[in-house]
């Protein structure tokens, strides 16, 4: 099928991105929304389970090479120091120490991330890199840690990015403490006019908690050197960023570093970038000739690769009386930590509601902690807590009801980019959403319940973009038995990309799935795919999984025609076998058209196509929260979530379903547990662990109903499929803090919202 290069643009990792994709000039025709298929969106088990549950799957941490030593790092204690000087010596001489690698012994590599040397004399957190040791053992590797001998100069520090604002605070770059020195902004309309135009002004400000990723696996790379080839196992959602990262880092080029990722125990954004401890490992496993496993431990998984900016946002909403928006603007500021990362979040603000005069003003701040990542829809989580809090308080103010008053400013358009959406079933996830939570019994008079154990029911909505697009390639090899093996250079980071790509290609070519063999997360083995992140992974991959697989149809087509001297139109396809119409006699099961072509295996390429211009491709979502508060005690306790949807068309419904429930379990606990605590005195992290870092348990697990009101969105690709792994968590904090309103009648402007601040909210 002939190809041409266009611009690609999609939302990630809290930006635009513009990139050149190859793509086919003719697309297969999109399923229909009323089509009716055979094994997609069917509630088919993980093809991968087994091997799950059976602890067979290969993990980064199961990889053992022969003559494998081990690699552990030394951070910084101090929040802000510089080095005068490190003594590696009665380190190096401890029994089984290899090498031990600083900034006085690499050479000079730029890090892509923040633009620092790979060991920074300047240390900038508590959990910078000072050193790293390669011993035979990980034990040795530690032991030899504490034998490091580091004088520092210790400076002072600034950990709460409001004081880091200020001048005179301690400066964390020679270029100060704001990225960019200015503050992003955006504006439309003329918002002073709009507010002298307002009957009914709302002004609040709220805060949002520092949380960590914390995903099961821990992470870590297994690197071996063979001559000057590469090979990195590694747990990542980006195998091909991680490829020309390090090879950008060790000045190879790409084509000699391979990176493999079969399995992974969750990442969350976390692990989108390759880590500096890859880059550390390869240099040593050069050094020494041998392969270096290097894994953190969870004390530096909270302290050194990633987390959820905090926020402080101050939001101002006007509107008529009759519930029109007539102007919002939004200023906020967050942490970035130490190095540049993203803390915006008026996206939200921005989009989600009708509104004709915005202006919103964000500063990332630079501070003496681990840097930033984007976790899980980064800003939208933070910016649709604050916003869909403030919508619920003017609408008490107008005496309407908060969906009433989110439809009243209903918009099919993105005021951003003014374009019309290519669907949007908002309206339909509202009702039925609030008929599965029993909205018509929600109480009027918040906190009128008597006696201390107090109910309410309270609802968000959220927009994320999850429409994915090109570049993104698959490969499909039929076999002379009639099975089938598709390749991609995606990962799966526990969604189910094996599974929806099997069911994909088990559509088209009416094979089983378990004839259907899937190979993924390998630079050399697989054609290019995207990073797994921003929802794009299932919107990019399985339109070109489809590609393939309808050009492998056609060419068994063509194969069985030429076989047989019938014209192609006159042959039918159905359940692998290949037919002609008008001669009953003509039957050929796919393996035979192999053979009988004197072929071994059949290969084709699908490639996903461009996203339509002139549209706006968004997801969107309202969720419901039954929760009971205890005023006695502060503890809020979540009853039941309904999380009604607009996601296109569901790949897989078991699936869905698991991303759902875990969503709304990530998102209650950011409502409710989680936060990074940092002591004010000594600039030192306070919760390194998963004992002091509160995390959900199944005990907190409140009753889930999924609902999904699409059924496809044709016009986006040829599966009309969006993502689903961001809208699962976005709207879940503001829909319980609009709960606990309905419940006291008390409004919480800040997460988490623990018992402590309940009570306080409560007494004041």
């Amino acid at each position: 099928m002939p190809r041409k290069i266009v611009k690609s643009k999609y939302f990630i990792e809290e930006n635009f991105v513009e990139t050149l994709a190859e793509v086919p000039t003719e697309d297969v025709k999109p399923w229909e929304s009323d089509e009716e298929l055979k094994v997609v969106g069917k509630p088919i088990s993980r093809v991968d389970g087994y091997d799950k549950v059976s602890g067979s799957a290969t993990y980064m941490f199961d990889v053992i090479l022969p003559n494998m030593v081990h690699a552990k790092t030394l951070r910084c204690p101090f929040p802000h120091a510089k080095i005068r000087r490190i003594d590696t010596s009665r380190a190096k001489k401890l029994p089984g120490v290899l090498d031990i690698i600083t900034h006085a012994n690499t050479p000079e590599i730029t890090w892509y991330r923040d633009t620092s040397r790979l060991f920074d004399p300047h240390l900038r957190y508590e959990g910078d890199e000072i050193a790293c040791v390669a011993a035979k053992t990980e034990h040795i590797a530690e032991q030899a840690l504490k034998q490091i001998e580091v004088e520092y100069e210790e400076l002072p520090f600034a950990i709460d990015p409001g004081q880091a604002m200020k001048d005179g605070a301690a400066r964390i770059h020679d270029w100060g403490n704001i990225l960019r020195g200015k503050p992003a902004t955006y504006e439309r309309g003329d918002v002073k006019k709009g507010f002298s135009e307002a009957e009914v002004v709302v002004e609040e400000e709220f805060s949002t908690q520092v949380a960590i990723h914390n995903p099961t696996e821990v992470h870590g790379s297994v690197v071996n050197w063979d001559g000057d080839y590469l090979t990195i196992w590694d747990s990542t959602q980006a195998v091909f960023r991680v490829r020309d990262t390090v090879a950008t880092s060790l000045n190879i080029p790409s084509s000699h570093v391979r990176v493999i990722k079969k399995y992974m125990g969750g990442g969350f954004g976390s692990k989108l970038f390759a880590g500096k401890y890859t880059v550390m490992a390869a240099l040593l496993a050069k050094r020494i000739g041998r392969p270096v496993k290097i894994t953190l431990d969870r004390r530096e998984m909270n302290l050194a690769v990633g987390n959820r900016p905090d926020s402080v946002q101050k939001l101002k909403i006007g509107a008529k009386n009759d519930g029109t928006l007539v102007a919002m603007t939004h200023y906020s500021y967050g942490s970035s930590g130490a190095y540049p990362s993203g803390a915006g979040c008026s996206w939200p603000l921005r989009t989600l509601y009708k509104c004709p005069n915005v202006s919103t003003e964000e500063y990332t701040v630079m501070t003496n902690a681990g840097a930033g990542r984007p976790f899980r829809a980064p800003g939208h989580v933070q910016g649709t807590f604050a916003f869909e809090s403030i919508l619920d308080d003017i609408a008490e103010k107008l005496n309407m009801d908060p969906i009433e008053f989110r439809l009243k400013n209903y918009t099919d358009i993105d005021q951003v980019q003014e374009l019309p959406y290519t669907s949007k079933r908002l309206r339909e996830a509202y009702e039925k959403g609030a008929r599965a939570i029993g909205w018509s019994n929600r109480k009027q008079t918040p906190g009128s319940d008597s006696g201390p154990i107090k109910r309410g029911i309270g609802m968000a909505s959220q927009i994320w973009w999850g429409g994915g697009g090109p570049p993104a390639y698959a490969t499909l090899k039929l076999n002379r038995d009639g099975s089938a093996h598709v390749l991609a250079g995606t990962q799966d980071i526990g969604t189910g990309t094996y599974t929806f790509m099997a069911q994909v290609t088990a559509e088209v070519l009416e094979i089983p799935v378990d004839k259907i063999q899937i190979t993924l997360g390998d630079t050399d083995a697989c054609p290019y795919c995207p990073l797994s992140g921003g929802s794009m992974t299932a919107p990019s991959v399985s339109p070109a999984v489809r590609h393939a697989a309808e050009q492998m149809k056609d060419k068994l087509i063509s194969g069985a025609g030429a076989i047989w001297n019938v014209p192609e139109a006159q042959l039918r396809y159905a359940k692998g076998v290949i037919s002609a119409a008008d001669d009953g006699s003509k039957q050929m099961p796919i393996s035979d058209v192999i053979k009988e072509m004197k072929e071994q295996v059949l290969i084709t390429t699908g490639a996903r196509a461009a996203n339509p211009e002139g549209y706006a491709i968004n997801s969107f979502g309202a969720q419901f929260a039954d929760v009971e508060v205890n005023i006695e005690t502060g503890k809020v306790r979540v009853l039941k979530i309904v999380a009604a949807h607009d996601v296109g068309r569901v790949l897989n419904h078991k699936t869905m379903e698991n991303q759902f429930h875990g969503g709304v379990m990530q998102g209650l606990s950011f409502a409710l547990m989680e936060e990074r605590i940092i002591d004010e005195a000594t600039g030192k992290v306070l919760t390194t662990n998963l004992h002091t870092y509160k995390l959900p348990t199944i005990m907190d697990m409140p009753e889930i109903e999924v609902i999904i009101v699409s059924e496809s969105d044709p016009l986006i690709s040829n599966t009309g499929v969006k993502g689903i792994g961001e809208p699962a968590i976005i709207p879940t904090a503001g829909a319980i803090a609009n709960a606990i309103y309905n419940a006291t009648g008390v409004r919480m402007k800040s997460t988490p919202m623990t018992p402590d601040k309940v009570l306080m909210a409560l007494n004041s």
